[in-house]
């Protein structure tokens, strides 16, 4: 039996980043904690995709997938209110980065908070519970490995 299993490696690849900057002060250190964790594993070809809010994410991901990106972060912030707006805007976003990544075979890592507070934004950029910016990019590195080696249709020998 075969085992596939990926590792954050990013050298020699080109990774997309979707910044979506309403809600900045948490989603800043988003980016710079995603950046960093490139660096540190590989240092791939990066380019920035600046849009003004998670609504607007789902097109900039698709173009940097056309432009031939090896995996996309999407970064953003999507606050919870007291109306239905957040979760349905969090649904809908999520389901775009989804169907785009399913159609297209190239990762999509999903790094747009959905808390219920301001607090639990800034929490989740770093201060408190770690930074979901640097998962998010561990995660497109990660499943990058991962799919090249599934289409490849071999893996490491399991002991099983």
């Amino acid at each position: 039996m075969n085992h596939i299993q990926g590792r954050p490696e990013g050298a020699g690849r080109k990774i997309g980043i979707v910044y979506a900057r309403w809600n900045e002060l948490a989603v800043r250190p988003l980016l710079e904690g995603a950046l960093d964790e490139l660096r540190r594993h590989g240092d791939p070809e990066v380019v920035v995709v600046e849009v003004p809010g998670s609504w607007e994410a789902p097109p900039a991901a698709t173009a940097l997938v056309e432009a031939g990106v090896d995996a996309v972060i999407a970064l953003g912030c999507i606050l919870q209110g007291a109306t239905p707006h957040a979760a349905q805007l969090a649904a809908t976003v999520s389901s775009s980065l989804m169907a785009l990544q399913s159609a297209t075979g190239v990762p999509v890592s999903w790094g747009i908070l959905t808390p219920e507070t301001q607090e639990q934004a800034l929490e989740r950029a770093g201060m408190k519970v770690g930074n979901k910016g640097r998962e998010a990019a561990l995660a497109a590195l990660e499943m990058v490995e991962v799919l090249t080696r599934a289409r490849m249709g071999f893996g490491e020998p399991s002991e099983e």
